[in-house]
């Protein structure tokens, strides 16, 4: 019995208890209410930090200044003297705008594609963060943002990037402000002024500007959509990017406005139809040398910040419609001369190629810089020296290096304008004669093989030497050897001290090369001084290109306050005498092309071609009434450009471009002669007064001989009018008689253009001078050779010839390079020496022989077929008269 106890005592415990919850239905269960109250403590804290974090940033968005809504950094406008927009310079390139220039078709095409509840929320759209939540949610990813526009606003103008929770509250609370701060159409307002719509562009205005080319109330329909379509992507949907996803992104907007029905079906099938037309996207960006050098000066003048951010209306010289003309016709001159048969270097095809692969592949910088041929244009008022125009280069994207101001090159030619004017002022004229032939090179000290000055050559490919010419004709011709001789005769002080002058701030070399441009000057150095001309002696104090700064609102901010004074340089009678013969260079001279060929207008003109020695630097310079332009051609690093691109090439007609379009808008008029300049005519072979005998006997076409008028009516003041008749027409014997037995110091001499005494001069060994390698193909440059020297003889073997004893020779003999002066000029033609020159030395007879009669020079023959010259034999002065 103990033991039946004791086990059923121990089974008791081995059965399972009855459950007190098992008859109770699931909903009383204690696993229920474990989950839920959970979930009740898990929402309980949610709500609570959720309301913590809520207070906190509600608290920070109450700190936000809603003030700076509108203080967006707006850029600056640079405006030309016609108050033409001309550029921008800006951190962010935006121009804003009040809400009645903004289109109601952008307006639309933005509501409809952004916020189609704009105008119905109170700035965030409930039901749309939750959509867009779960549309995250399904794809794993974030595909919609619903962000209303004043979200947007708030996130933009705060700079509220992260992509958290906090920042998505933060925005709600901050656009919820916004809201109650400001209505909607305020709201939409500074939304179109701030976003950013691609390619550098803020807001409507500049992008209506940018990619369209007009003001942001002028855009259609079409190009309101394309804006819209944007700003979602707006470096995807760029039309400068991708034209097709652009148009997609267009359409896609059209399509809502129509849905909406903001557009009716007609309007929408013609709007995706119309085919855009946008602009360059360098030149939307503003990036060209002009507005890089106005930029510069911007901040000289305020400030870097002021400058970029503050909005100012930028009154500038520039004129807007010449600075297209100078910039398309040096681009279509260039590109016309690379396709020379002799141009051997890289083009800008091929190097704009090469940089947009490298840009691509983000290797920019890397790129080596431009090696094709560049150019340079700068153009000023004569009156004030403003810059109208102004071309550094062919293309800023590549190279920021302005050529017009910055880059010193040798101007070549350009320069003999003012050795002629250094001439004139000390006493010369256009008529004074001037020996063009060969010249020893290292007289000069300037490029050539031989030596010889020739072989370089003037501005034709045609190198023939003339002889005695006047000045105008050495200028209108571009003569180099008569330069150089024109130019020794002045001096180079006077030439240097005028150049200075003028305002050429360049260190000009002191050596005679200088005379011929080898001396490197700025482009707008040259310009400057070229203003000396039309302005009869005087030129502007400075370049400049900025008039002033202004607030929006017209206020003052900065005044140029130029300088009005000149800068007087030489007399107005010279200026008048060098532009009369800058008038016949492209009248009959180096740039009669610029009428004939291309396409100079009939108004008046003038100016000097300009080509550096061995073809590296080609230019033109050259001026009306009003306007001066200077234009450049070359390489970066000098090297010959091709053989024959002389300045007339290449250079000229960019500047016939240039100044014809100058002319439309500011017509030219005749630069007035000064009063005490007058008319004399004179003979050219000499240089002096005319007479009735002035003619020379030349053939004409047929053959035959005949007399050709050597006179011609040339400028000159009192100081300057010769006062001798012509010496090589008429009696030269007496002229020469005088002038032996003259012993006056004022009597002209022929000089030497160099001293020459501690250099061997070059022998001629021929007919023709030419070089080894000649880049002028000088196959005309001729000059007689040296005689052969006459045997000497005994006093008594002259006399058993027949001979006088006596002999006549100049006082002073003429040497290697004589410098024809207007009393001596052709008077005789004298060979050099062959040996030492010795002094005549009279011999007495002997007392059985009779003396010798001493016999007048007379005319013998024919002219000299090279020289046109009468052939005289000398005259015998007396004994008495002749130096012992």
């Amino acid at each position: 019995m103990a033991a039946y106890r004791q086990l059923k005592t121990e089974t008791q415990y081995l059965r399972p208890r009855h459950d007190p919850w098992s008859w109770r239905p699931w909903y009383a269960k204690p696993q229920f209410y474990i989950p839920i109250a959970i979930a009740l403590i898990v929402i309980a804290t949610a709500t609570v930090y959720f309301a913590i974090v809520a207070a906190q940033l509600k608290a920070r968005a109450a700190m936000f200044d809603l003030s700076k809504l509108e203080q967006m950094e707006s850029a600056s406008v640079i405006l030309d003297r016609e108050g033409k927009i001309f550029g921008q310079i800006y951190v962010e390139n935006r121009e804003t705008i009040p809400y009645d220039q903004l289109p109601p078709n952008l307006i639309n095409a933005v509501v409809a594609v952004e916020d189609a509840k704009f105008y119905r929320h109170h700035g965030y759209d409930l039901f749309g963060i939750v959509r867009a939540t779960l549309k995250n949610l399904v794809s794993a990813r974030v595909r919609q943002g619903a962000s209303t526009i004043t979200q947007q606003l708030a996130r933009n103008s705060f700079a509220l990037k992260e992509r958290t929770f906090r920042r998505k509250l933060l925005e709600i609370f901050l656009a919820q402000r916004i809201e109650d701060r400001f209505g909607k159409q305020k709201i939409i307002e500074l939304y179109l002024n701030r976003i950013y719509f691609g390619g550098g562009l803020y807001g409507a205005e500049a992008a209506a500007r940018g990619y369209f080319g007009k003001h942001a109330h002028e855009m259609s329909l079409a190009e309101c959509a394309t804006l819209a379509g944007l700003i979602k992507s707006p470096n995807r949907f760029s039309p400068w990017t991708d034209r097709a996803a652009s148009r997609d992104a267009r359409n896609y907007a059209l399509g809502r406005m129509r849905d909406l029905g903001l557009i009716d079906n007609q309007t929408w099938l013609r709007a995706q139809g119309e085919e855009l037309v946008v602009g360059n996207r360098q030149n939307a960006q503003g990036q060209n040398y002009a507005v890089d050098y106005i930029r510069q000066q911007v901040i000289n003048a305020v400030g870097w910040n002021r400058a970029m951010n503050e909005g100012f209306r930028i009154r500038t010289t520039i004129d807007a419609d010449l600075q297209k003309v100078a910039e398309e016709s040096l681009r279509k001159n260039l590109e016309r001369a690379e396709q020379q048969p002799d141009y051997n270097h890289q083009t800008y095809a091929e190097y704009a190629a090469n940089f947009r692969k490298a840009k691509s592949a983000g290797a920019v910088s890397n790129e080596p810089p431009p090696e094709y041929l560049q150019g340079a244009v700068i153009g000023l008022d004569n009156e004030t020296g403003g810059i109208l125009v102004l071309v550094g280069g062919r293309d800023f994207e590549h190279n920021q290096y302005d050529r017009a101001l910055q880059a010193k090159r040798p101007v070549g030619t350009a320069m003999l304008p003012f050795v002629y004017a250094a001439a004139f002022e000390n006493g010369m004229y256009p008529g004074s004669v001037v020996d063009d032939s060969p010249l020893d090179n290292r007289a000069v000290m300037i490029g050539g093989t031989t030596g010889i000055l020739g072989e370089w050559g003037p501005e034709s490919a045609e190198n023939r030497y003339e002889g005695a010419i006047t000045t105008r004709q050495a200028l209108v011709k571009s003569k180099n050897g008569a330069t150089v001789r024109l130019g020794m005769s002045v001096g180079l002080d006077p030439v240097l001290q005028l150049c200075r002058a003028a305002g050429i701030r360049s260190a000009l070399r002191p050596y005679p090369a200088t005379f011929l441009g080898s001396s490197e000057v700025t482009l707008a150095e040259l310009a400057l001084a070229y203003t000396i001309f039309p302005n009869g002696g005087w030129r502007p104090a400075t370049p400049h290109i900025l008039e002033r700064i202004e607030e929006k609102d017209g206020s003052l901010v900065w005044d140029a306050k130029q300088e009005q004074n000149h800068q007087n340089v030489i007399k107005p009678e010279t200026a008048f005498e060098v532009h009369s013969c800058l008038v016949d260079v492209l009248e009959s001279g180096t740039g009669r092309t610029a009428r004939t060929q291309f396409g100079l207008k009939k108004f008046p003109a003038a100016g000097k071609t300009g080509t550096a020695y061995d073809f590296t630097d080609a230019l033109f310079a050259g001026y009306d009434s009003n306007f001066t332009c200077a234009v450049w051609a070359g390489f970066d690093k000098p090297q010959k450009i091709y053989r024959g691109a002389f300045g007339r090439e290449i250079a000229l007609p960019v500047w016939v471009d240039v100044l014809n379009a100058a002319a439309e808008e500011h017509r030219p008029r005749e630069i007035k002669r000064p009063s005490n300049l007058r008319e004399v005519e004179i003979c050219a072979r000499s240089g002096l007064l005319a007479t009735d005998k002035c003619y020379d006997l030349v053939r004409n076409a047929s053959g035959d001989e005949v007399h050709k008028r050597t006179t011609y009516m040339e400028l000159a003041s009192a100081a300057q009018m010769p006062t001798e008749p012509c010496n090589v027409h008429g009696e030269p014997t007496a002229l020469l008689a005088r002038e032996f037995q003259s012993s006056d110091a004022d009597l002209p001499r022929a000089e030497l253009a160099v001293d020459l005494s501690s250099v061997a001069p070059v022998t001629v060994k021929g007919p023709t001078l030419l070089a080894e390698k000649d880049p002028y193909n000088s196959v005309k440059a001729t000059t007689k050779p040296s005689p052969e020297p006459e045997p000497k003889l005994t006093a008594q073997e002259k006399i058993d010839n027949g001979e006088s004893a006596v002999r006549a020779v100049p006082v002073n003999p003429p040497r290697s390079e004589p410098m024809m002066t207007p009393a001596r000029a052709e008077s005789v033609e004298t060979p050099p020496p062959a040996g030492p020159i010795r002094k005549a030395i009279p011999v007495e007879p002997e007392e059985e022989q009779t003396p010798v009669e001493i016999r007048k020079a007379q005319p013998v023959g024919p002219l000299d077929e090279e020289s046109e010259r009468p052939i005289l034999k000398a005259q015998t002065p007396p004994p008495s008269d002749v130096e012992q």
